[in-house]
């Protein structure tokens, strides 16, 4: 793989760790603010919107952009914003701050995604988005459990000064090892002509599975927009939506879940978020692994071991140990299903080669808004805990009803095409 791509992951980890981080800062935030726990929750959701909002948006206005331009800008405000965020004594302005970093974060996944796959040749479109994701995991491994410490140590300000912090040599590292002019935030590379000079640009859209150029589909953006509407992307995004709803709505109240109901100390808790980042590098890896080969048996094995698990959960959440090895096992279930329809996406996205990037991150956060606020519902009606995992598990069960209903439908639509094609006596 391109030494390029483990420099966007560097990013993508900065990105990740202020996106999960709250999980461990909820608490605080809403003690220092004067707010209720499931208000400070909403700043979660508030940064999926964004992160839904942004990436279509801002990838029309990246398009135009050289790949090196795109990133730095949105990186750069991603930053400042986070210095915002850190000195802000007003709730309102940090959660306009966390809109504002979820657009600039979806625009740069947006486009790093988009170019992914083209940097990475055919065929390895899951490979290159399971290292891109690898620095979403690794904020899980390690970024998200620092953030926690950080914010039991010198407060939750203090983890909002680091992520600008990271970003920092991020930036840098774009500056001198992206390429300015290798590929364009639309997916397209200039070629090369006599002398090295600037040649015409041509197409480098990502592949299909199996190795075959995939054609540009139009050239403009309602082009891009009109290939969208294909269904299996549709339901692709929505079975993103319907996994990401579930991990979400579980993780943003995962310290008080198993602070209160488990009886885990609050010092243990970046662990227990460490415990869950460790899943979710190892449901990559796996994602990475079959998404580009076996995507099948890993989605509706994957999915249907999550409903199991968030069932589980849910109802032994007071044992300790039980509640800890399933912070384990559905943060890798999560990650491997959730990062498989990722890649997916890209691969259903086969006329809107600038907009794949797009859709990917809309997969990968349309579900991360409402995740949330239906976990905080929950709790603030006065079911506990222990709702936002029932919720996780009825969002799970929601996708592999969807799921089935597609693909029972698609049989159906193929056998009657097969019925009207047949001659008849």
């Amino acid at each position: 793989m391109p030494l390029v791509l483990y420099v966007l992951a560097l990013a993508v980890f900065a990105q990740g760790t202020s996106e999960f981080m709250l999980s461990g800062l909820v608490p605080d935030i809403a003690r220092d603010l004067q707010v209720s726990v499931p208000a400070a929750g909403a700043l979660t959701s508030a940064f999926a919107v964004g992160m839904i909002v942004g990436a279509p948006l801002m990838a029309v206005v990246g398009l135009r952009w050289s790949r090196r331009r795109a990133l730095l800008v949105f990186l750069v405000v991603f930053l400042l914003v986070h210095v915002v965020g850190a000195v802000t004594t007003s709730f309102p302005v940090l959660l306009a701050t966390r809109v504002v970093a979820a657009l600039a974060n979806a625009g740069f996944l947006a486009v790093a995604l988009a170019t992914a796959s083209v940097l990475a040749g055919p065929r390895a479109t899951g490979r290159a988005t399971s290292i891109l994701l690898g620095g979403v995991t690794a904020a899980c491994v390690a970024g998200v459990p620092a953030g926690a410490l950080l914010g039991q140590w010198w407060g939750w300000r203090s983890a909002f000064w680091a992520v600008a912090a990271v970003s920092l040599p991020a930036v840098v590292a774009i500056v001198r090892s992206v390429p300015g002019d290798a590929v364009h935030a639309d997916g397209t590379r200039p070629a090369t002509g006599a002398a090295g000079t600037p040649g015409p640009t041509v197409a480098a859209g990502p592949a299909e599975p199996d190795g075959t150029p995939r054609s540009a589909g139009g050239t403009g953006a309602r082009a891009e927009l009109r290939a969208l509407r294909s269904t299996r992307l549709v339901v692709t995004l929505v079975l993103g939506a319907l996994v990401n709803g579930a991990t979400f709505c579980t993780f943003t109240y995962l310290a008080p879940l198993v602070t209160s109901v488990s009886g885990i100390g609050h010092a243990w808790v970046p662990a227990v978020l460490a415990l869950f980042g460790i899943g979710s590098f190892l449901g990559v890896t796996l994602g990475g692994r079959f998404a580009d080969t076996r995507p099948l048996p890993l989605l509706v094995g994957g999915g249907t071991a999550l409903l199991v698990g968030w069932g589980v959960f849910a109802v032994t959440a007071q044992s300790p140990v039980t509640a800890l090895v399933l912070v384990l096992v559905q943060g890798t279930l999560s990650f491997a299903v959730g990062s498989t329809l990722i890649a997916r996406a890209l691969y259903e996205a086969t006329g809107a080669p600038t907009f794949a990037g797009a859709c990917a991150t809309a997969a990968l956060n349309v579900g991360a808004a409402p995740g949330p606020w239906l976990g905080g519902l929950a709790i603030s009606a006065g079911f506990g805990y222990r709702s936002p995992v029932w919720l996780s598990a009825l969002l799970v069960a929601f996708a592999l009803a969807v799921a089935a209903l597609a693909t029972g439908l698609r049989r159906v639509g193929a056998t009657r095409r097969t019925e009207a094609a047949a001659p008849t006596a």
